[in-house]
């Protein structure tokens, strides 16, 4: 960083501050390398790592590749369009289109791909042997800078990614796009939301998505957590977390909006956490554990859970 102008109070500024990370990186043991998704600047200049995968060697940490998606998105959260006479501030506001996304490494036809939405609304495949090079890109929504896209899920076909567009007239809704070309093979809209005229009810599904055979697993900010059919993304259960529950440690506890990290699946069981505030959305405060005693079929989770 380096001196910048002074604030009207005569603080001195400087600038850059860098680019926030937002999600876990992804491990490419076959390559030896590291991928970490990027989110905007906070402070002029705009820098070249913002709004960008990078690509580190695991062994030394050294940078190899950088793909940069949305340059000049300097972002600071009350700051007005144009700053020119408040060094605070990015003298342009950007639209605040992070990667929030952990960049899922996913194979089809013998290639691997980095797949991720981001807040702009786009998603993007890119070339891990090609220097992070766009294979292709689709739009997903239409963009919100609130509102995060937090990761995307893949099988041998296609790659899940639920829509944020918090703040866009029909927000939510779930996109499958065929790994090989970026494609749609289906979209949904969003169901209505479960939490009806509550406070802070929002029907965004901006979290990260998860992927078991046959179906994929979805948390939204009402409160909702579904699974769709991964062939036509019909939803063959839903369970509402808008209630009170009984915890194992006796904490009074509740269900809430879902957003962030994805469903875990692990050892036959399904765990999500219910409960995402901040400034916008419903709070809660509750780990919930789901057992499946047995699966004939997808279908059969409409009383197996």
């Amino acid at each position: 960083p380096k001196p910048r102008a002074k604030n009207k109070d005569g603080v001195q500024m400087w600038g850059p501050a860098g680019a926030g990370i937002w999600a876990a990186p992804t491990v490419d043991a076959r390559r030896s390398m590291i991928y970490v998704a990027t989110g905007n600047g906070y402070a002029d200049p705009p820098q070249k790592m913002a709004n960008a995968v990078v690509a580190l060697d695991m062994n030394t940490g050294a940078v190899k590749w950088v793909n940069q998606t949305t340059p000049n998105d300097s972002w600071t959260m009350g700051c007005q369009a144009k700053n020119p006479d408040n060094p605070a501030c990015p003298e342009t506001h950007g639209p605040d289109y992070d990667f929030s996304a952990s960049p899922a490494l996913a194979t089809i036809n013998g290639r691997d791909l980095l797949v991720l939405p981001q807040k702009s609304g786009m998603a993007f495949a890119m070339d891990p042997d090609d220097e992070g090079r766009i294979v292709w890109q689709q739009r997903i929504g239409q963009g919100s800078g609130l509102g995060g896209q937090w990761g995307a899920s893949a099988d041998e076909q296609n790659a899940y990614i639920g829509v944020s567009d918090l703040f866009s007239k029909t927000p939510g809704g779930m996109r499958a796009l065929r790994l090989g070309t970026g494609e749609m093979a289906w979209t949904v809209p969003a169901p209505t939301p479960l939490c009806g005229t509550a406070r802070g009810c929002r029907a965004a599904q901006g979290g990260a998505t998860t992927t078991i055979p046959g179906a994929v697993l979805s948390g939204s900010l009402d409160g909702g957590l579904r699974a769709y059919s991964t062939t036509d993304g019909s939803i063959i259960w839903t369970f509402d977390t808008n209630r009170e529950f009984p915890t194992v440690n006796g904490v009074k506890a509740t269900g809430g909006g879902i957003e962030g990290n994805g469903p875990i699946v692990a050892g036959g069981m399904i765990f999500v956490n219910a409960g995402y505030g901040g400034i916008l959305n419903r709070p809660g405060n509750v780990l919930l554990a789901f057992g499946i005693d047995s699966i004939v079929s997808v279908d059969s989770w409409h009383g197996a859970l």
